[in-house]
């Protein structure tokens, strides 16, 4: 898909691989519908960047989800690309998650991006062309002792990106998955419970522009992944 002039709605677009993302994709030529919480941030970076809104939506809240996309439907009149790349993380041994802690990331991790991609599949299919990028996490494809609830709930979200790309292909849907590592974002400082320590065979930080660099390329690729190297 060329970028110059699609409209790219991106989750998380407060800091980070969100933040990153969109600001590619504007210099690219997308228009940028950024949705995320924290509505100072996403009104500057709107005010920065040459055409985008910004629209306050909690992806928890999971009936704030289709109310962003009818937003930025009426504004632009189309959404080509959707990057799901809101999400937290949750850093404890297995026989220390709490089961709150733990439904609360599936349902940022999980539930939220199932319900986005629902959201904008009538206009994508109405348009015959769309793409969707998930972000997952490298944790889903090793065994790292201390993050496995983390790791499970992106291996949901891996299997609802294979199966939707499958659903979706004949109407010009293409859904791709990204997987970072460990990415030099505020993403540890707010995990939903434990922390992030040095363990053995841990790869080193990832800035935040290499993923959405990765990114962009898969929404023009349409490959169906790209897997950060270790």
């Amino acid at each position: 898909m060329d970028l110059d002039g699609a409209v790219v709605l991106v989750t998380g677009a407060s800091a980070g691989i969100g933040a990153a993302t969109a600001r590619l994709a504007a210099k690219a030529g997308a228009r940028v519908v950024l949705a995320a919480r924290r509505v100072d941030r996403i009104e500057a970076l709107a005010d920065e960047l040459p055409d985008a809104i910004a629209i306050p939506t909690d992806l928890a809240d999971s009936g704030q989800i289709p109310t962003a996309v009818q937003v930025a439907l009426d504004t632009y009149g189309r959404i080509d690309v959707l990057v799901n790349n809101a999400g937290q993380g949750l850093h404890v041994p297995l026989e220390e998650v709490e089961a709150d802690d733990f439904r609360a990331v599936l349902e940022l991790n999980v539930v939220a991006p199932l319900i986005a991609m629902q959201a904008v599949l009538p206009a994508m299919r109405r348009q015959g062309a769309g793409a969707i990028v998930n972000v997952s996490s490298g944790t889903s494809r090793r065994v790292f002792p201390g993050l496995g609830a983390y790791a499970a709930t992106k291996s949901a979200l891996n299997m609802l990106s294979a199966v939707a790309r499958a659903e979706w292909a004949a109407d010009g849907v293409v859904v791709s998955t990204v997987y970072p590592v460990i990415t030099a974002t505020e993403f540890h400082d707010v995990l939903r419970a434990g922390s992030l320590t040095a363990r053995p065979g841990m790869p080193p930080a990832q800035s935040p522009e290499q993923v959405a660099e990765v990114i962009l390329e898969l929404i023009r690729s349409g490959e169906e992944e790209a897997v950060l190297s270790y």
